[in-house]
Formats: structure tokens, C-alpha cells, sequence
């Protein structure tokens, strides 16, 4: 009679003496299916009460270790499949079970617990020889585990991975950190003579990261609840970020605390923010334009008569551009705590998805969904100076290198162009620059260095050679 399991947890390929073998586990714990190279074994096992969740062969073949939803920890025998023990006796884990690890030598295992903690077992005894407690959250709990030679990782479900150390369980040796969730923007920022990077993503956490090291860390203290939009620096040194929960929010490089203050409420949604000097910020927000000043809401423009989505302030101060679904940049001037529109309509090839000043005031790049970015000249009134193609798919962002000379864009397509400004001819194409999701923000460290990060989580660094 055939056998079928619908549905499988866990399972693990084993190759001795060029023999296949592969073992797997039903939902409810309850059978195991191997072959030993000449017919396929179904062995009733109803040891586990609940789902198995790993299945390890120790490196030797000897033993085959099964992790389960009831923290239980059952050891085999590696060629007869007969069980031999319980880890730990009664339960091995006051959670469920994510992961087993074996050590080299077949000797111990690594297990990581939604209980927060991993632990190391001798299986020959029986016993725990450590016991790592990582936190007291949920983000805590331990979803993998991995003993490599010397090494002996876990993941948090933080997405943290930590490298434990089995001297001081207590405290691991490095927690590597990042996003779990898709990184919507970015910024770049010096302070203290280094420069560092500022992430922002879904599900509204900010990172930091060293560009040298790659070292990162989170901000301290309760932030953004909700997908953070775009992120700036103004010239005081502090991160003013925009997010979905209806905030824009200050805070201190120095610190890298959130607090209580610097926290501007919205009526609507924002979109975008960006910054100029004299303590202004404006902000985009849905049928909604805001002016702020030194943290306070003093102006707004409801209703414009179109859909804003993105925004960028002169570096002079004086001038804000604004991008709309409908093609369209519109130019209003900052007279004290007041916008005025100043009549002007300057004409992309589609809706705006992202506009940028050069760091020089003398130029407004303009890209949209039609795939085209538009230069504009300030001194010559805002004419046409230039047009881009090449990207395959809607362009998203923006931004100028230092040098006033080159700019970068990023689409859709997955691609990174780094433009002339002088010649549109003159390009360097980065193609697949984020293999899993389209780039959705960039930022330069210097003339030669670009950031980019995508959906996917990471944040890169190219090098740019012209």
C-alpha cells in the first residue's frame, strides 16, 4: 500500500558509503520515513506528542537526533532507527524546539528553544553541559542553531544571529545585527570623524552601521511603530525620519535614543520629508503639505489640487520642490512659517516618484514612473538641461554625489545608474544590483562610494570609478 505524507517538517539527506538515505518526519510526530539504499522504511514512532521540527544524523552517522514542538529532544540509533534516549528526561526545553546542531565529533548538541534559550547537551551522558539564556522578549526566542568547527551560532527571531560563547553563557561574544523586514530608505551621515549609515524599514526599526565595519546596531528605546518612509539629517546633527504612524519623529546621531520629544504628530498619513536650514523641515503627506519649524507643525497646505509624493528643499533654504502623481513639480518659497506657491509647473515624463537638489543648489533631478530622469537648471530658471534614459522598469530614487557632477538612480529593473550630468552618453550601470527586490533608496559616502539598499533587506556598498 503506497504511503503518502502531506505535509513534512524537517528533513535530512545522509550519503554513507555512496548509499542515499533520507529521513522525514509527519506534522504530528508520528512517523518517520527512510530508505536504506534497497527499500523504503516506514517506522511508526510516537515518541513526539506534537511537530517535529528538526532531524540531525550526527556527523559520524551513527545517530539521528529529532526536535519537536513539545521541547523534547529524542535520540536514535543512526542504523536501526530504535531509540536509545530522551535529553534531559522528561522535557529537554520548557518551549518548542526550532533547531539541533551536532558537534564535530559527534559528541554534543547545540538546541535552540522558543523558550530563549539554546543549549549545549553531551548526548553520551545525557546532561546539559550550558545553558545560554538570550533575553526575556518574544524577538528572543530561538528559531536555528549551528555548530560550525569552533563556532556555535543562533538566530534569534529578531533575526539577530549570535555567536555564543561556551566560556560565558551569560553573554554571547557578537550579535550580528540587521533588518528582518524590507529596508525602505536610507541616509548617510558623519559623526566623529566616521562615517555611518541610517536604515530604515517596514516594520518602522532604524539602523546604524559603521560603513568601515559593517558593524550595526538599532536605536535604544520604543520608535516608529509602523513602516519608516524616508529618512534625512538636518545641519544640528539629528535624524528626522517620516513613517506610517502618522509621525515624524527627531533624534539625536549623538544619542541614538529615542525619547518622548521630537515627536510630531500628523494628522494624515506622511510620505516624505526633507529638510533645510533655519531649523525647517517639509513634509509630504497624503493630499497633505507641512511645513515645520524647530520641531513644530506651523503651516500647512490641504487639499493643493493634486496628490504630492515626494519633496526636496534648495539647499539655500528658500525654495521647495515638490513631485505629484500627476507628472508635475511644483516650486513654492518659505517665507517665515509659510509656503507660497510660486506658480511654476515644471513638466516630467510621468508621475514623480523622487526629486533631489545637487548639494550645490544648481541643478533638480526629477525621476518618474515613465522610466526618465529630468535635470532642471535653477540659475537658468528652472529650464530643461538635460534628459536620461536607460532604465527597464519605474525609476524610484535619487541621489547626488558630492561632486556635483555625477547622480544615481534606482529602479525597478533592479539597476543602478550612475549618471554624468554633462553627458547622458556617459554611465555606469550596476545590473542586478539587489538580485531579490528592486532598490528603493541611495545615498554617497564620498565622490567613489554608493550605498544602496532594496526590500531585500541588505544594505551594499559599490565603489564608483569613472
Amino acid at each position: 500500500m503506497p504511503y503518502e505524507i502531506k505535509k513534512v517538517f524537517a528533513s535530512l539527506p545522509q550519503v554513507e558509503r555512496g548509499v542515499s538515505k533520507i529521513i522525514g518526519g509527519d506534522p504530528k510526530g508520528n512517523n518517520f520515513l527512510y530508505t536504506n539504499g534497497k527499500c523504503v522504511i516506514l517506522r511508526n514512532i510516537d515518541d513526539h506528542s506534537r511537530f517535529v521540527n528538526c532531524v540531525r544524523f550526527s556527523p559520524d552517522g551513527n545517530r539521528f537526533a529529532t526536535a519537536s514542538a513539545d521541547g523534547q529532544i529524542y535520540i536514535y540509533d543512526g542504523k536501526t532507527g530504535e531509540k536509545v534516549c530522551a535529553l534531559g528526561g522528561s522535557k529537554a526545553h520548557d518551549g518548542g524546539i526550532y533547531a539541533i546542531s551536532w558537534s564535530p565529533d559527534s559528541t554534543h548538541l547545540l538546541s535552540a528553544s522558543g523558550d530563549k534559550t539554546s543549549k549545549i547537551w553531551d548526548v553520551n551522558v545525557n546532561s546539559v553541559v550550558s545553558t545560554f539564556p538570550m533575553g526575556s522578549t518574544v524577538l528572543d526566542q530561538q528559531l536555528g542553531c549551528l555548530w560550525q568547527k569552533d563556532h556555535l551560532l543562533s538566530v534569534s527571531l529578531s533575526g539577530y544571529i549570535n555567536y555564543l560563547d561556551r566560556n560565558n553563557p551569560s553573554k554571547p561574544l557578537r550579535v550580528i545585527k540587521g533588518h528582518s523586514k524590507s529596508i525602505q530608505c536610507l541616509t548617510v551621515h558623519k559623526n566623529g570623524g566616521k562615517s555611518y549609515i541610517y536604515s530604515g524599514s517596514h516594520d518602522g526599526h532604524i539602523n546604524y552601521w559603521d560603513s568601515e565595519t559593517g558593524e550595526n546596531d538599532s536605536f535604544a528605546g520604543k520608535g516608529h511603530t509602523n513602516q519608516v518612509s524616508r529618512m534625512t539629517v538636518d545641519e544640528s546633527g539629528q535624524l528626522i525620519s517620516c513613517s506610517m504612524d502618522d509621525t515624524v519623529r527627531y533624534t539625536s546621531l549623538t544619542l541614538r535614543d529615542y525619547s518622548g520629544q521630537g515627536v510630531v504628530k500628523l494628522d494624515v498619513q506622511p510620505k516624505c520629508v526633507a529638510v533645510g536650514p533655519g531649523g525647517y523641515a517639509v513634509v509630504v503627506c497624503i493630499g497633505q503639505i507641512v511645513l515645520l519649524k524647530d520641531q513644530r507643525k506651523c503651516f500647512s497646505i490641504d487639499n493643493p489640487g493634486y496628490e504630492p509624493e515626494v519633496v526636496a528643499v534648495h539647499p539655500g533654504g528658500d525654495t521647495v520642490a515638490v513631485g505629484g502623481a500627476d507628472g508635475n513639480v511644483r516650486l513654492y518659497s518659505i517665507l517665515g512659517t509659510t509656503l507660497k506657491d510660486e506658480g511654476k509647473l515644471l513638466e516630467a515624463k510621468g508621475p514623480v516618484t523622487d526629486v533631489a537638489y545637487s548639494h550645490d543648489g544648481a541643478f533638480l533631478a526629477v525621476c518618474d514612473a515613465s522610466k526618465v530622469v529630468t535635470v532642471f537648471s535653477v540659475a537658468d530658471g528652472y529650464s530643461e538641461n538635460n534628459v536620461f534614459y536607460g532604465h527597464h522598469a519605474k525609476i524610484v530614487c535619487l541621489a547626488w554625489s558630492p561632486d556635483n557632477e555625477h547622480f544615481a538612480s534606482g529602479g525597478m529593473d533592479m539597476m543602478v545608474y550612475v549618471w554624468t550630468l554633462s553627458d547622458p552618453e556617459t554611465r555606469v550601470k550596476i545590473q542586478d544590483a539587489h538580485r531579490l527586490h528592486h532598490v528603493s533608496s541611495l545615498a554617497w559616502l564620498d565622490e567613489h562610494t554608493l550605498v544602496t539598499t532594496s526590500h531585500d533587506a541588505s544594505v551594499k556598498e559599490w565603489t564608483i570609478t569613472y
